[in-house]
């Protein structure tokens, strides 16, 4: 074995996704897998998703992989640091990718990892395996952070983005246990999805949202190698429904209209849902959408302030919204709507335009989070000095993180009360929800431990 691929996603931890059970393969890291075979490197795979903490490591003990990679993202830093812990102390070397690593490289460096991936994984850690095997010279390996011989901080310049992603091969679903996702969901919704990317990276510009992976990209497989897949999935696996999990499925009409094709010509017609962005969403993409079996399309709404979606610098408009939700309705295709609370400058009368705003769109579902910065995004250069981190980094995330000032978590739990009982109809509900917002207006977040 040259590498030992995982992640530190573990599904019987997460009591949340257990409710909601609509778990999906990491296919990042089966793109991973699949590229460096392809190279003629001996890759294992790991998939924590059905495993536990307590096998991983052992298998780390038993086995001793020369290279272990592990995929980091914002809600998975407690494991990931203790599966690097732990595969050092083994003697193996440890890389690190996704989007949270390169964002705390020297934390993660110090708990023992030996090179963390900054962008687009394939044709770094192809380079890094190679040093590891020959030279152990990391300085030629592009895109990553690492100690040099000194100890010192070092940074590489950015490894190029794969130009063809055609010439890629698929994810390598045969090396983990599909049918066990399917299994898991037809459990609980009686139906299966399998998830497919279709392109890599997202042009837009919201202040919130991290790019660390791919930056500001966006490079797409063309409609035939994407239809080609799709046809594999369909008779190899035969799920009763895709997740396209790109940014926004909905980037390039002339896109969708040569997958409609390809798609037709081979007979396919699989239920799908998707994201979009409002202002990729018109009368014909909707007709496409719903020629392709779309059933919901999940819009980044955000708010129902014009005047906070400019903050964000979101680039829609509130009426792009209710226009494309509507243009889906009228075609028998669901909408989901994706909510924040609490960015920056929001007041009661942005949250009641938000209330109003749902309410017009009558969106199939939605749901809500409040804003947190995640590091590396303007949003968190923005509220950097008001920032208090609770309790240990290491124990924590991002979502942990407190804006000083902000209001308290009663708020924004009336401000959920009110918009669902707007939305249900219940007017007992919703002025009591009303009167919650405004007693509890000035209240501010209280925090109780600080690791300065």
């Amino acid at each position: 074995m040259d590498l030992l691929l995982t992640h530190g996603y573990f599904l019987a931890e997460d009591p949340k996704e257990r409710e909601i059970m609509k778990p999906y393969a990491p296919l990042g890291l089966l793109y991973l897998s699949s590229h460096l075979r392809a190279r003629g490197f001996d890759v294992e795979i790991y998939d924590s998703t059905f495993g536990s903490r307590e096998d991983l490591l052992r298998l780390l003990e038993r086995e001793r992989p020369p290279v272990v990679g592990v995929y980091g993202n914002l809600m998975t830093r407690r494991n990931v640091l203790a599966i690097t812990q732990a595969a050092s102390a083994n003697g193996c070397r440890v890389v690190l990718g996704g989007p949270e690593p390169p964002n705390y490289p020297d934390e993660y460096l110090d708990a023992g990892a030996d090179a963390i991936v900054t962008g687009e994984g394939e044709v770094s850690l192809e380079a890094l395996l190679r040093a590891f095997a020959g030279s152990g010279n990391l300085a030629c390996v592009p895109g990553i952070h690492y100690r040099d011989g000194n100890g010192s901080d070092a940074r590489t310049e950015a490894a190029p983005l794969i130009p063809n992603l055609d010439a890629q091969p698929w994810p390598d679903r045969e090396r983990i246990d599909i049918p066990r996702y399917l299994a898991a969901w037809r459990q609980r919704h009686g139906i299966g999805s399998v998830s497919v990317i279709t392109a890599r990276g997202c042009p837009y510009h919201c202040r919130w949202c991290s790019h660390s992976t791919y930056g500001k990209t966006h490079r797409r497989r063309s409609p035939a190698a994407v239809a080609e897949e799709v046809a594999w999935i369909a008779e190899r696996y035969q799920p009763d429904m895709l997740w396209m999990a790109d940014d926004v499925f909905t980037i390039h009409p002339g896109w969708i209209q040569q997958y409609v094709r390809q798609m037709a010509r081979r007979g396919l017609r699989i239920p799908f849902e998707c994201i979009t962005r409002a202002d990729r969403m018109n009368a014909p993409m909707a007709e496409a959408l719903a020629a392709l079996g779309c059933f919901r399309v999940w819009i980044g709404s955000e708010s129902g302030s014009q005047r906070i979606l400019d903050a964000m610098q979101r680039g829609v408009r509130v009426d792009q919204v209710r226009e494309a939700v509507r243009l889906l309705r009228e075609r028998g295709i669901g909408t989901g709507m994706f909510l924040m609370w609490g960015y920056e400058g929001e007041d009661l009368s942005d949250i009641e335009a938000t209330v109003e705003h749902v309410k017009a769109c009558r969106p199939d579902v939605f749901l809500t989070t409040v804003s947190y910065p995640i590091k590396g995004t303007p949003y968190f250069d923005e509220v950097a000095s008001k920032l208090v981190r609770v309790g240990e980094w290491s124990a924590t995330t991002d979502r942990d993180l407190r804006i000083a000032g902000r209001h308290s978590r009663r708020f924004y739990q009336y401000a959920d009360q009110l918009l669902k009982s707007e939305f249900s109809g219940s007017v007992t509900e919703a002025d009591a929800a009303r009167r919650g917002l405004r007693e509890t207006f000035h209240e501010v977040d209280a925090v109780e431990e600080v690791d300065a």
